[in-house]
């Protein structure tokens, strides 16, 4: 213990300080925090001299109260609203998905760039007939700048084994295409700024089919508000003024739910029987999911 964190009373008896036990607190909160996920610090306000203190702060009467400053302000929201129309501005303009990658190397609109590592754009075939979108990047996606290399992606790279398919047939990419800290959930603002240019990846690409891996991803698209399980097996249309007819898309459950619920792979199956039965893939490659084409058992 350091010697600043004991203190001596009148017996000559030494004791803990208080600075002791808020060091072990502080150190017990960290802990959680990494056991929790958290890996980064966004930001960490540092205290005014006053209220260290602990003078209370004053407020003059034409000063707005504490509670009508946390009031959402039209300022704030006309800024939103702008940075989304940038958004889809200069995805817009982009007529390659070249473009769209350098444009997007460049924008500075979503705030989760600012923490992530790297920008994770999309990879496959771009000539590809599926195109699979999905919720965000993770933890390796964000270290090697792809999605899904992770353990989700591994289940996805089995899943598209499960029908004869692999990357080389298939564009895959999310809604957000920067980590979110700590792995939780995009939230609507940083979807909404992200979403053009995931949009514009379907025009350029012009897919057969779209598969949404999730409830996110496909609220995000296709405006629905049921769960996967009520979606899925459903064909839907993605529409937009940029293509001639509508691309069809199906809904399947996202490989990180099947990772922790892997009694739930059987109704992943049929949907990858139902995205290679519309897209006219040969069934005879689209075999048990649980064995290879020499019968073998597959790992699950």
């Amino acid at each position: 213990m350091c010697p600043r964190d004991v203190m001596t009373n009148a017996g000559g008896q030494q004791a803990a300080s208080p600075n002791a036990h808020r060091r072990a607190v502080i150190a017990a909160w960290l802990e959680w925090q990494l056991e929790s996920g958290v890996d980064c610090t966004l930001e960490w306000p540092r205290p005014k001299p006053r209220d260290l203190a602990g003078a209370e702060p004053t407020i003059r009467p034409d000063t707005p109260s504490a509670t009508q400053s946390l009031a959402p302000a039209p300022r704030r929201l006309s800024a939103r609203s702008s940075t989304t129309g940038d958004a889809r501005a200069i995805a817009r303009s982009c007529s390659t998905l070249e473009e769209l990658r350098a444009a997007l190397e460049r924008f500075d609109g979503c705030a989760l760039a600012e923490t992530a590592t790297r920008l994770c754009f999309a990879d496959g075939a771009p000539d590809a007939p599926l195109m699979i979108i999905g919720e965000a990047p993770g933890a390796e996606e964000d270290r090697l700048g792809k999605p899904f290399v992770g353990p989700s992606g591994q289940l996805l790279d089995r899943m598209l084994a499960w029908i004869g398919r692999d990357r080389r047939n298939s564009w895959i990419t999310n809604v957000v295409f920067w980590r979110p800290p700590g792995n939780r959930t995009p939230t609507a603002a940083e979807i909404a700024v992200c979403l053009p240019f995931v949009e514009r990846q379907i025009e350029l690409i012009r897919p057969r089919l779209l598969l949404f891996l999730g409830g996110i991803a496909a609220r995000a698209l296709l405006g629905v508000d049921e769960g996967v399980s009520r979606l899925r097996g459903r064909l839907f249309q993605w529409q937009s003024e940029a293509l001639a007819s509508p691309v069809p898309a199906l809904i399947t459950l996202h490989p990180a739910y099947l990772l922790r619920q892997p009694a739930q792979k059987r109704f992943a199956w049929r949907d990858l029987l139902q995205a290679a039965e519309i897209l006219g893939w040969p069934q005879e490659e689209a075999g048990n999911p649980r064995q290879n084409r020499q019968g073998k058992e597959r790992p699950s």
